[in-house]
Formats: structure tokens, C-alpha cells, sequence
């Protein structure tokens, strides 16, 4: 059983990582974004990149330069439609940044113990303990290849505006 476990576990480590790679690549492609929708140079909106420390202050930017008044359709709105599915695609790269992992003792499947508190009316709630089965493994990779096809799409939409690479 401990064989399965740790291929398991590595199996998972491995494609988390994965994730979090394809993750900084892709919000980097912000960058550019920033830079064209701003009219400036790309060493401008790298220290304005860096100077947001979290994905959501990024991509709110990136919004809200793409929503100025006078933005075309045809430049706000695929910008848009990018930013939403990076958006959509977070919420499972903070899944499995924000945890720690233990493995179930039954099945031996590795298990993520989520490191928040909820706060509930009367109560606490520590440690939401969700199991990495093979549907999870799956809804991992399903997201590093929707990251991969967002990236693409990502400079595709650089190029096509002409924005600073």
C-alpha cells in the first residue's frame, strides 16, 4: 500500500506543480495587457505587475483598463472574455496552494486540508478536508490544459492588437 500512496502523492505533487507553472506563466502574459491597454512600455507594466501582489488586483486592472471610457468593442471585450476564464481557472490553483496534504487512511488516496477559517455565525470551521481521487487528478489536468489554451489565446490577442511584447 505505501507504494501506491507515494505514487499516488507524487503523481499529485507533480501535476500541482504543473499547475502552479502554467499558472505564473500565463497571469505574466498580464504583462502585456497592462502595458498596451496602458500606453506604455513593458518595463512600465512589469513594475506595476509586480507591485499587485495578488492575482484578483491584476486581473481587476486589467479589467478596468480594458472598460475605460472610449475602449473599442473589439479591444475590450476579448480582454474580457480572457480575463474571465483566468478568473474562473483560480479558484482551483488556490485549492491546492492553500492547503496542506495528508492521505486518507481507508483508501489511500491523498487528501487536501484547506488552511482557512470560516467563520460561521455562532462557530469555527478549521480545515476543510476534501480526498484526491481520480476525479480531482482529472479536474487538475483538465485545468492545466485549459491554462495551456489560454496562454495561446493570451498571445494570440497580443499580437493581434499589437500590444508591447
Amino acid at each position: 500500500m505505501t507504494e501506491t500512496l507515494e505514487t499516488r502523492f507524487d503523481r499529485l505533487i507533480l501535476l500541482v506543480g504543473k499547475l502552479n507553472y502554467m499558472w505564473t506563466n500565463t497571469e505574466s502574459l498580464l504583462i502585456h495587457l497592462i502595458a498596451g491597454l496602458g500606453g506604455t512600455k513593458k518595463d512600465v507594466a512589469v513594475i506595476i505587475f509586480l507591485t499587485l501582489n495578488t492575482t484578483r488586483a491584476r486581473v481587476d486592472l486589467v479589467e478596468r483598463l480594458a472598460k475605460m471610457d472610449g475602449r473599442p468593442a473589439e479591444i475590450r471585450d476579448p480582454i474580457l472574455e480572457l480575463t474571465q476564464r483566468l478568473s474562473k481557472l483560480s479558484s482551483i490553483r488556490n485549492k491546492y496552494n492553500h492547503c496542506i496534504y495528508s492521505f486518507d487512511t481507508e483508501s489511500g488516496n491523498p487528501k487536501t486540508i484547506l488552511m482557512r477559517i470560516a467563520d460561521r455565525k455562532t462557530d469555527i470551521k478549521l480545515g476543510r478536508e476534501d480526498t484526491v481521487d481520480e476525479e480531482a487528478i482529472q479536474e487538475i489536468e483538465k485545468v492545466v490544459a485549459e491554462l495551456s489554451a489560454a496562454n495561446r489565446d493570451i498571445w494570440q490577442l497580443i499580437g493581434k492588437l499589437g500590444f508591447p511584447i
